[in-house]
């Protein structure tokens, strides 16, 4: 597998991948300028187990909440990608169908979709989400999962390698729980995975593979469905969503994770917040935040195209496609508010110069 992983073809198959829609961006320009040049020294670093990754760019963004975004260099990022293409298929056919994060045909619009199906058929939800997803991923119980299928030793090192890159880029962001059984040792075992890598986003579904198939083996719930660690179940009852909160607490501190203690059931005309969304049976509602936060997004693009920072055609494509994403609410009220509550200023296109005596217009008399 290493040597596939090593091959050509698949570092450049990487490449593409990893540079897609990010072509125009300094560091992608600077790695396509000497593309052969520098998939060849990936490569012979690989072979030669020389490899070495480099370090992490981080900054916070704020969506719902706060988050570290950490960013490999883009040459890392290529050996995410090689080392993807030939692993992820072997844990592709192991994940449920109703496991939407980061995964080809899947998906938030399907999610949001199946969740709706799921409403309807069901009066009750248990919405839970795992408090410090991403920084509390230990790696032990990771490099276990993933060495169960993959046995070339060269490739869990490349693997080690990528995990042990990303230890304490969110060292300040776990806040230290302990589990039964545990010493004070336990403070020092490696976990995290950086926000932002590929390998992380897969990672996140093979380690959540084994809860996935407790809910629908053990616990029997028909209606369950996730996307990376929010997770819904629904039930005709309060008792059995109870029943299998407590069950689900156990299972994932096995996985050394613990869910928000606010999680328990409610019924589903409520409405549901997932996604951005509020989803109801018969509905769903954009949650307000994200109108309003798009609706300042808006104001401040049209502000940089009314000074020639950006294009018209940037502001187009920004606006295009938040509706795009909107449309799958019922939201048409709510987008002609955001979008046509403002104009366009008319930035005056500069007069062509004309070399002198050399096809100037003569005056009009």
């Amino acid at each position: 597998m290493y040597v596939q992983i090593a091959s050509w073809d698949n570092l450049l198959l990487a490449y593409h991948r990893a540079a897609q829609g990010k072509r125009g961006q300094p560091n992608v320009a600077a790695f396509e300028h000497r593309l052969e040049d520098n998939l060849h020294q990936l490569r012979t670093e690989l072979l030669n187990h020389t490899y070495r990754p480099g370090p992490y760019t981080s900054f916070f963004i704020h969506e719902s909440k706060r988050r570290l975004i950490s960013a490999a260099p883009f040459r890392d990022r290529v050996v995410h990608h090689a080392l993807c293409n030939l692993i992820e298929p072997i844990f592709e056919q192991s994940f449920i169908a109703d496991s939407y994060a980061n995964r080809a045909g899947k998906g938030t619009h399907r999610a949001l979709d199946r969740c709706q199906r799921f409403a309807r058929r069901y009066p009750y939800v248990l919405q839970c989400d795992v408090r410090q997803f991403f920084p509390s991923i230990d790696h032990a119980i990771l490099r276990a999962q993933l060495a169960r299928r993959i046995a070339c030793p060269e490739t869990l090192g490349l693997i080690d390698l990528i995990l042990n890159s990303g230890v304490g880029v969110l060292a300040d962001m776990y806040e230290m729980v302990y589990f039964s059984g545990d010493d004070l040792l336990a403070a020092l075992r490696s976990r995290g995975l950086p926000i932002g890598n590929l390998t992380s986003q897969f990672w996140a579904n093979v380690y959540l593979n084994p809860f996935d198939h407790f809910v629908k083996r053990e616990l029997r719930c028909q209606a369950y469905l996730r996307y990376v660690d929010d997770f819904l179940l629904f039930a005709p009852d309060k008792a059995t969503l109870w029943a299998w909160r407590a069950a689900i607490a156990g299972r994932l501190a096995g996985l050394r994770l613990v869910i928000h203690p606010a999680a328990h059931p409610r019924p589903v005309g409520e409405g549901i917040p997932f996604l951005g969304f509020v989803v109801y049976p018969k509905c769903r509602a954009l949650k307000r935040r994200v109108g309003v936060a798009y609706q300042r997004r808006f104001a401040a693009l049209l502000g940089q195209y009314a000074r020639r920072e950006i294009t018209l055609a940037q502001v187009d494509a920004s606006a295009r496609g938040w509706a795009n994403h909107a449309r799958y609410g019922n939201t048409t009220g709510l987008r002609r508010a955001v979008l046509g509550a403002r104009v366009i200023p008319r930035v005056p296109t500069p007069p062509i110069p004309f070399p002198p005596g050399d096809g100037q217009p003569s005056p009009v008399t």
